[in-house]
C-alpha cells in the first residue's frame, strides 16, 4: 500500500482524494489479472450477495475511470454527455434542448438555495462518495488477495 506523502486535517476533502487515489493505485497494483474478477459478487453484510450487483471486474473498472477524473480532472461537459448517452455523436438539436433544460432546473435551484448551501450540499456529497469509494477499493483488493491466495 503506497503511503501519503501529504498532511492534510483528517476530512480534508484533499485528504479524501487522495486517499482514494492511493487506494486505487494500490488496488491497480495487487490486480494482477483483473480477468479473473469477472462474474466474482462482492458480498455484502453477512457475507450475503445481492442479486443484480455488479461483478467485481466492473468495480474494478469504475474505480480506475473514477480515479482518472480525480487526478487529472473532468471530461469536457459534451465528451461526458455522449459517454453517459453511450454514443459519441449526438444530435446538435437535442443537445441544446437539453442545455435549455439543465440551465432552466440549475436557476431554479439556484434561486431557491444560497450558494453557500449549494456548495455544501455537493461538498458534503463528493466527501461520501469518495469514501466509500475507497472502501470498494480496499475490498476489491481484498477479494482478489484472498481468490489468488495473496496474504492480505
Amino acid at each position: 500500500m503506497q503511503v501519503l506523502t501529504k498532511r492534510y486535517p483528517k476530512n480534508c476533502l484533499l485528504m479524501v482524494m487522495d486517499r482514494y487515489s492511493a487506494v486505487v493505485r494500490n488496488m491497480e497494483q495487487v490486480v494482477m489479472i483483473p480477468s479473473l474478477l469477472r462474474d466474482v459478487q462482492l458480498s455484502g453484510h453477512g457475507g450475503s450477495v445481492q442479486e443484480g450487483a455488479p461483478d467485481l471486474y466492473t468495480y474494478f473498472t469504475m474505480l480506475k475511470t473514477i480515479c482518472v477524473e480525480v487526478e487529472h480532472g473532468l471530461l469536457p461537459r459534451e465528451e461526458w454527455r455522449a459517454k453517459a448517452a453511450g454514443s459519441e455523436a449526438g444530435d446538435p438539436e437535442n443537445e441544446a434542448a437539453a442545455a435549455e433544460a439543465e440551465e432552466a432546473e440549475e436557476d431554479r435551484i439556484s434561486g431557491e438555495l444560497d450558494l453557500e448551501a449549494q456548495f455544501h450540499r455537493h461538498f458534503s456529497s463528493l466527501h461520501h462518495i469518495l469514501t466509500h469509494l475507497t472502501r470498494k477499493a480496499q475490498e476489491v483488493t481484498r477479494k482478489y488477495q484472498e481468490m489468488t491466495g495473496q496474504v492480505p
